[in-house]
């Protein structure tokens, strides 16, 4: 039998806001990272994880990409070529919150999108709001081999506490042994807000499911809860709501790619 390509991440999720009042947090979180030509024989193989149907874990593709019927794969596909990458048959692979129970809700989903040479041709970021909301910034990547420096100016209102005149500044290891994503906000004052995830891999297995959602049972409606806590005792603190805007027209938008040497460790 051969060797999945997809994996399980076991790490956690930060979040360090800078001002007007400083706000930490931490969670221990787990993550899968799906090769999306490879979901079928997911499905087949493991008992504790389905493919559109209700599982202890399992993933529905309309929880992505546009919600259609449409393959993710493809979708993603259509963005990179409108973007003027051009496809060459090598995996797409996505990181993100599995279904728990039938429940998921994720705020930022990560698509690594590889030549056939395993070359990294770019990432996606797809972030969700907890308003019903969607926007992809497409980023391409140029060929890198592990890590890259990107950024994007935001375009969807996420957060009631943060204003749209921001931009992102991306810092991602792609999965291997490790993965670590991120991602720094900044205004016209500089560094608003830090946020990220690392975690180490394990075999996507029957077994390391199950000892996943043992060691962090229920997660994703945690990780609902935990967003409103958060904002709870953000709003607590004396930051003040702001108005955001409905989410552009076009579902992606495309950011830049930054020098590798640029990146710090």
């Amino acid at each position: 039998m051969s060797k999945l390509r997809s994996g399980l991440y076991i790490g956690r999720v930060g979040h360090t806001r800078l001002r007007p009042r400083r706000h930490v947090l931490t969670y221990g979180v787990f993550m899968l990272l799906l090769d999306l030509r490879e979901l079928t024989e997911l499905n087949r193989r493991l008992r504790w994880f389905s493919l559109g149907r209700f599982n202890l874990v399992s993933f529905e593709e309309r929880d992505h990409g546009d919600g259609s019927s449409t393959p993710l794969a493809t979708q993603v596909e259509r963005h990179l070529v409108a973007a003027g990458i051009e496809p060459d048959g090598g995996a797409i692979r996505l990181l993100c919150l599995p279904r728990v129970l039938g429940y998921v809700f994720n705020p930022l989903s990560l698509y690594f999108c590889y030549g056939r040479d395993g070359s990294l041709a770019a990432i996606l970021y797809e972030v969700s709001s907890t308003f019903g909301e969607r926007h992809t910034y497409l980023i391409p990547a140029d060929g890198a081999l592990a890590e890259v420096r990107q950024s994007a100016a935001k375009r969807l209102h996420v957060s009631p506490f943060m204003d749209m005149a921001l931009s992102y500044d991306f810092k991602v290891l792609s999965p291997d042994d490790r993965v670590r994503v991120m991602i720094d906000t900044f205004d016209a004052d500089g560094l608003l807000l830090s946020a990220g995830f690392a975690g180490s891999r394990q075999e996507l297995t029957d077994r390391s499911l199950i000892g996943a959602c043992a060691t962090h049972p229920l997660l994703t409606l945690k990780v609902m809860a935990a967003i409103h806590w958060e904002a709870l005792k953000i709003l607590l603190k004396g930051v003040r709501l702001r108005g955001g805007l409905p989410a552009p027209a076009d579902p992606v938008s495309v950011g830049v790619n930054r020098p590798l040497q640029t990146v710090r460790r």
